[in-house]
């Protein structure tokens, strides 16, 4: 049996809805309007932008500032009272009493030191033993020394929670290498039999050819036994050019590299080199800007194996095979030396 309002319906299902609103003037659409605003919001067979009033012909306040309209929704959201909820037919409130959230206090927050790329880089990738070193370089460590605490009552037997730190040791800062760059250089190069050591140590605005000069005039220098540029700022085309001075000098006796930016590439380059080289017997290459790896680590250690003239060798192994087998290696070769020295004093 077919509903008799049905019949109702009928006429009205031909009817263009948008002509009839199109028809109607200004008060007559705000007239609707409020009808609309009786309408049930939760009812989905309504559009969602006939469930509630129309509030965008408001005026501005002002320019659009988004972190004040954070600040005050999230102020509204606090402060907002949640509608109640009635058990139906007893008239009691579902849930918990009301209770506005507290403003969350404003913790401080440390402003963030930018660094340097090249510094930031350097402690990113610093080991544990490497940050203590730069601590106790800085001072740093002298800060709160004392193993000693006290309650600040004054008593010697008071002691239990409070540090107490001890006076700071000053540091004062190295003086500047006196090395004369170009000089020494001209020496190098002239061959002079005064010159036996060339310190370049800490000299960090020499030009990366310039290295490499150094590098290839010591390529025939007779002299020179000691050639020493820690922290220099030197890179793997320098490493690749002492690599070269190694397969060609026969005097020098100790180099040292430390405290530079050679890479595993760099390192592998002076390896190569020493495996032809049987006079020098001390080598530094250790605090480099990034680690060498366990590759690296273990083409140094053959070739301290195939090498008997380095007693000495400078750098700190982060693997165990390689370090053991380079410990090996040095021991051995000190041996070598031993026994020859006492040959020839008998």
């Amino acid at each position: 049996m077919a509903l008799s309002f049905k019949k109702d319906l009928e006429k009205y299902k031909d009817i263009d809805e948008d002509e009839i609103l199109n028809k109607l003037s200004e008060e007559e659409l705000k007239q609707l309007e409020t009808v609309l605003e009786e309408v049930d919001p939760e009812n989905a067979l309504l559009p969602a932008g006939m469930r509630q009033k129309d509030q965008t012909d408001k005026s501005a306040t002002g320019p659009f500032d988004r972190d004040r309209l954070l600040k005050y929704l999230e102020k509204e959201a606090m402060e907002y009272k949640d509608r109640d909820d009635i058990v139906p037919f007893t008239g009691e409130k579902k849930g918990k009493v009301f209770v506005p959230k507290q403003k969350p206090k404003e913790m401080f927050q440390e402003e963030a030191t930018t660094l340097d790329p090249e510094l930031e880089e350097a402690l990113c990738s610093a080991t544990d033993t490497e940050l203590c070193d730069l601590a106790a370089i800085l001072g740093v460590h002298t800060l709160v020394t004392s193993n000693q605490t006290y309650d600040g009552t004054g008593s010697k037997e008071g002691y239990n929670n409070v540090v107490k730190g001890e006076k700071m040791n000053l540091v004062f800062d190295e003086p500047p290498n006196p090395t004369n760059v170009e000089e020494t250089l001209q020496r190098i190069k002239n061959n002079d039999g005064s010159l036996k050591e060339v310190n370049l140590n800490n000299i960090k605005n020499i030009p990366i050819p310039t290295l490499k000069d150094f590098a290839k005039a010591m390529e025939k220098n007779t002299h020179v036994t000691k050639f020493s540029l820690a922290a220099t700022r030197s890179s793997d085309p320098v490493a690749v050019a002492f690599s070269d001075m190694l397969r060609e000098n026969k005097t020098l006796r100790s180099l040292n590299l430390e405290s530079n930016f050679i890479t595993g590439a760099g390192v592998q380059s002076l390896v190569e080199a020493l495996r032809d080289n049987d006079t020098l017997t001390e080598i530094k290459i250790d605090n480099q800007r990034q680690q060498l790896g366990t590759t690296a680590e273990m083409e140094i250690a053959k070739m301290l194996e195939q090498n008997n003239s380095i007693v000495k060798f400078g750098y700190h192994f982060t693997q165990q095979g390689p370090r053991s087998r380079a410990a090996a290696a040095i021991t051995k070769n000190n041996d070598l030396v031993r026994r020859r020295r006492v040959e020839r004093d008998q």
